[in-house]
């Protein structure tokens, strides 16, 4: 079988692939014992939505690339850990994958969002066209600030998952800002105005029955990214700890990043190698049969993880998390405070209540995907791209 068409469709779970360490396995929040929770922890890898290098799609912009092989794994990375911010909102955390059994319609709607044409909200054609606007040809490489960047625009279009989508930039997470982003007021003249128990509106810590006289204050689930330096040319070894506690907590939607020219998808981590999900396999573009029916073995690993040590990882990368209730988001906040007592570990960003003084004004997370304020958009990117060069196809 050729491997750059590879669709793991005949491969077994292959057990002593993985580490027999007592070392725990996290798993985007999760703690397992490889000794104990082996099919625990493969069943948890499988159940992530897996995006790959895909070959026969309809071409981008009707005339452009009919594949991203050889470019497009940044993007697919993005794809991943945005899916799995819709998984954790549609389905939940604890939701999982198996091979035959069927799905719910949420579910198809999740992966629907992801599959190759330019009508799904994150498509590979919807991250590409979008890129232009940032600079980026159709065909050329991301880093991780922009595939961030794109994804946060793209959102606005999602309304069936009415997701806030920050991007933290400058080393530094402004607490006020996304309170002001993800609160909302809600018209609530009377115990009738409350959301339904089938509604997407999540009630912000009111209580059952309480009454209600003027309006409610409600939260938008938050994804919060974060591209980040941590380091020159390799990752300070300072950072380890503190990115290893990002793998830790209930909020943890993974990190995308990599190597120059070879971006992975970072789930969790087993003592000094991280696990990972990789999008360099050429597969065919899947046609969906309808938006309740598609053929999706092809889009969950049924393969050990990958792994790599972690002082091999590119200094360039973007740390996510999703917090659906604004319970979830000051709990984060309270664990990442306590990240900077571990002895030795140094803070890989900044949590702060208000917008520092020396933080440039304009308020790049009001600005809609059609906005006119691209040119002052792209002053908040990093140079991190400068670091990856476009294969040569």
């Amino acid at each position: 079988m050729d491997a750059a068409t590879l669709t793991y469709d005949t491969l077994r779970f292959e057990y002593e692939d993985f580490p027999e360490t007592k070392e725990p396995v996290w798993i985007l929040g999760r703690k397992y014992s490889v000794l104990t929770e082996k099919e625990e922890i493969l069943l948890d890898v499988t159940s992530r939505l897996w995006f790959t290098y895909r070959k026969n799609f309809p071409a981008i912009g009707g005339t452009g690339p009919t594949s991203d092989t050889g470019w497009g794994c940044m993007l697919r990375c993005g794809q991943m850990i945005f899916a799995q911010a819709l998984v954790c909102k549609h389905l939940g955390r604890d939701w999982r994958w198996m091979k035959g059994k069927k799905q719910t319609d949420n579910y198809y709607n999740v992966l629907n969002a992801f599959i190759d044409k330019k009508d799904s909200y994150y498509s590979i054609h919807q991250i590409a066209q979008m890129g232009v606007g940032e600079g980026k040809s159709i065909g050329q490489w991301y880093g991780p600030n922009t595939v961030a960047q794109v994804l946060r625009k793209l959102a606005t279009f999602d309304t069936w998952s009415s997701l806030a989508v920050h991007i933290a930039m400058d080393n530094t997470v402004v607490m006020e800002e996304i309170r002001r982003l993800c609160r909302f007021n809600y018209p609530c003249p009377g115990a009738s105005a409350f959301p339904t128990a089938d509604s997407d509106l999540l009630s912000n810590g009111y209580p059952d029955g309480a009454e209600c006289t003027d309006r409610l204050l409600l939260w938008k689930p938050l994804v919060l990214l974060i591209p980040l330096r941590l380091g020159l040319t390799d990752i300070n070894e300072a950072y380890i700890e503190t990115l290893k506690h990002c793998f830790m907590m209930p909020q943890s939607l993974g990190v995308i990043g990599g190597k120059p020219n070879s971006a992975h998808y970072f789930i969790g981590y087993v003592g000094e190698e991280l696990i990972y999900l990789d999008p360099h396999t050429t597969q065919p573009a899947v046609e969906p049969i309808d938006s309740c029916h598609i053929p999706d073995e092809s889009f969950h690993c049924q393969h050990p993880p990958c792994r790599m040590s972690i002082a091999e990882l590119d200094p360039s990368v973007a740390v996510g998390f999703f917090c659906n209730t604004e319970e979830d988001f000051n709990n984060w906040c309270q664990q990442i405070k306590k990240l900077s007592l571990i002895r030795g570990a140094l803070p890989m960003f900044e949590l702060v209540e208000h917008q520092p003084s020396h933080f440039s004004s304009p308020d790049v997370l009001n600005l809609t995907p059609d906005s006119s304020d691209a040119d002052r958009l792209e002053r908040f990117f990093d140079s991190e791209d400068e670091d990856f060069e476009i294969l040569s196809l």
